[in-house]
């Protein structure tokens, strides 16, 4: 690099950080509009499980819990308060991503309380195709290459999330509180559905059946089976690879038998690829692109969800994706 364009760096980097900590001469006063509908959210799930408390196996827990994301929500609005800037307003915004992390198996603590409707869900995935694709796609292609292509495409769902916080913070700042509230919206819609539609998909369902029975297209109804129990399939796929470990890690870690119809991943990904597209991030674009064509073939590969469930994720991102940009336009966000 030249002199030149080190010193064109370098007062790009200065500029970039003189505007990240500038304090804001009209900082916003209340709630974020993502803050808003994450609270929504609470509010609506703290009375279903207030009106089911002798049914729900952790009530306490879930209220304490939803407790302590209000205090840690204000406490992150006083901050901005005290020092508004760029910097503290993407603080708020990535403590809700992070808390992501906890409202999703929460889903499951509510939605265990209804009968399981997987037994439909395969029957129309076989009715549909003549067969159940993620119990042979991953036999139809069981190379190490593959299992590697379909694990990275899988685990780059979550640095896809981050990066593209982080791109409209840095350089698309104007519409940072639009793109966020569109990819957090999309979230809470997907878990409301997930509340109401309790479909493990195959990595719970099949070992519960037994794969003889699921591959003879027997798909009995196991009612409130997934209320007690908690076993998923070993993830299939070059069980040495670097990715395929990751995907068991991710697994392992906030996996619960819930959250299959529609496949979020699909959705929340196709909702980040239209928002690049809309904002013209080519680069982006065009580098999540092929992740994003594996992490869609990947959610039937490594069983975590039926063929229809991808499909339902893809329309469902698009259509997410529309409904909220008018959102966001209607309401100047």
């Amino acid at each position: 690099m030249s002199r030149r364009n080190k010193e064109s760096a370098s007062k790009s980097i200065t500029s970039f950080l003189k505007s990240t900590f500038r304090i804001e001469e009209n900082p916003k006063k209340g709630f974020l509009a993502l803050e808003w509908v994450m609270l929504a959210y609470l509010v609506f799930t703290l009375l279903l499980v207030l009106f089911t408390y002798t049914k729900v196996v952790n009530p306490e827990s879930m209220i304490w819990g939803r407790l302590r994301v209000v205090v840690l929500t204000i406490a992150m609005w006083a901050v901005y308060r005290m020092i508004p800037c760029r910097f503290t307003m993407l603080a708020r915004v990535i403590v809700q991503v992070i808390l992501l992390g906890w409202w999703y198996p929460d889903t499951y603590e509510i939605n265990r309380m209804l009968p399981n409707l997987d037994h439909l869900f395969a029957q129309a995935e076989q009715d549909i195709f003549g067969c159940q694709p993620a119990l042979l796609w991953h036999q139809l292609w069981p190379s190490a290459v593959v299992s590697e292509l379909m694990g990275l495409g899988y685990v780059s769902y979550y640095p896809m999330i981050v990066l593209c916080i982080l791109y409209y913070f840095v350089y698309q700042y104007e519409e940072f509180g639009r793109a966020s509230f569109i990819v957090m919206t999309s979230f809470f819609l997907y878990y409301l559905i997930f509340i109401f539609l309790p479909v493990t998909g195959p990595q719970f369902y099949y070992p519960a059946v037994g794969a003889e029975d699921i591959a003879n297209g027997i798909f009995p109804n196991l009612y409130d089976y997934f209320n007690t129990h908690q076993e998923a399939l070993v993830t299939p796929g070059w069980k040495d690879g670097f990715f395929y470990h990751m995907v068991e890690e991710a697994k392992v870690a906030g996996e619960r038998p819930t959250a299959a119809f529609p496949s979020s991943h699909v959705g929340i990904a196709t909702v980040i690829m239209l928002l690049f597209f809309h904002d013209r991030a080519k680069k982006l674009f065009l580098a999540f692109l092929p992740l994003y064509i594996f992490l869609c073939l990947a959610t039937v590969y490594i069983e975590a969800h039926y063929l229809i469930d991808a499909i339902a994720g893809l329309i469902s991102g698009v259509i997410f994706y529309f409904v909220l940009l008018f959102v966001t336009k209607k309401l100047k966000i």
